[in-house]
């Protein structure tokens, strides 16, 4: 074994898709935000002290956190998601060492960004942009509220890391253009190409960041709503260091808690005015990846990435540049690492 960061791993035997040794607590918080009138609902999941009887599932509410210093993850959900649309990936870094928080974004609590009925395409445009700017500032507040020491949950402030799915893929790759604090991401299923698809949020990144920031893509092969050529084009401009894997038989929700209920639902859906097209695109369920492959691919990709970028693991670094293909293909999933 090697010491890493005040931490024991272990480079043999390392297995990023198991549970980790850690029960999983979790908390609700209320973040104000005078500045903008906001208050914001959270959610915390962290490692906690084992209890001696009563519930073991996978999150123990409110219970007491184990003590220690732990990198801290930040997950932005997509737009029509909440802070709750991918506890699976949440409470599995939990459960190995990290504090994972979310928030609901400003577009379910500011009563101002609330789309109205008698909404004229001038005011719809208007308040499509208020979202849009409002989503760096949402994450950033958050950061600053929980290292401000408002609720302490043993965070190292030095090891920051940001996983987001959609329009949070996109939040957490604009943050590092504009906040030295991160020094990790995954985005999932990412809008802001160059040429999204009708009805998609018109979403712009710059990459220029001030320091190195290594990311991670995860992608579906089948995505609709954010096409696998658009993430590709993203992956492109992003600097290095960077990493993308792409899950076969997927579509947009493969990375949310309930894969099989969220999809159907969507395709089930009428969706109005440009994004009209998007439900009859869509194959069905049973023509893709179960969610339980989708949720292995996501949580053990996810996890190795942060181990080896926040705490400098050889074991996740070794695994990362191993066949990886053939590490998800004995465990039922189908995916790929697409290289620059």
């Amino acid at each position: 074994m090697f010491r890493c960061y005040g931490e024991l791993v272990t480079p043999a035997g390392y297995d990023p898709f198991a549970r980790g040794p850690y029960p999983v607590g979790v908390r609700t918080i209320e973040a104000r935000d005078a500045a903008r009138g906001r208050t914001f609902p959270g959610e915390v999941w962290y490692p906690a002290q084992p209890r001696e009887a009563g519930p073991t599932g996978d999150e123990q509410r409110d219970a007491a956190q184990r003590s220690g210093a732990y990198p801290l993850i930040v997950f932005s959900h997509s737009s029509g998601g909440h802070r709750r649309s991918s506890t699976f990936v949440c409470r599995h870094l939990a459960s190995h060492g990290y504090v994972v928080a979310a928030m609901d974004h400003s577009e379910l609590i500011a009563p101002e960004l609330a789309r109205r009925e008698d909404e004229t395409e001038a005011g719809r445009g208007a308040r499509v942009d208020a979202v849009i700017a409002s989503r760096v500032p949402d994450v950033r507040f958050l950061l600053d509220h929980l290292l401000a020491g408002a609720t302490d949950f043993g965070i190292d402030q030095g090891r920051i890391g940001l996983v987001g799915h959609s329009f949070g893929g996109w939040t957490v790759l604009a943050i590092p253009e504009v906040d030295p604090r991160v020094r990790s991401v995954v985005a999932m299923g990412p809008g802001g190409s160059r040429h999204p698809r009708p009805g998609i949020l018109p979403l712009e990144l710059t990459f220029a960041r001030s320091h190195d920031v290594p990311t991670l893509y995860l992608a579906a092969q089948d995505d609709v709503p954010i096409p696998l050529s658009g993430v590709v084009e993203l992956f492109e401009r992003t600097p290095s260091p960077k990493r993308m894997f792409v899950l076969r038989r997927a579509d947009h929700q493969h990375f949310l808690d309930d894969v099989e209920a969220e999809h159907e639902a969507i395709r089930g859906m009428t969706f109005p005015g440009d994004a009209a097209w998007i439900p009859a695109a869509m194959r069905p369920m049973a023509e893709l990846s179960t969610g339980e492959q989708a949720r292995a691919f996501v949580r053990a990709l996810t996890l190795a990435h942060l181990d080896a970028t926040l705490r400098a693991s050889d074991a996740a670094e070794r695994f990362l540049h191993g066949d990886v293909e053939a590490e998800l293909a004995a465990r039922g999933v189908e995916g790929f690492e697409h290289r620059a």
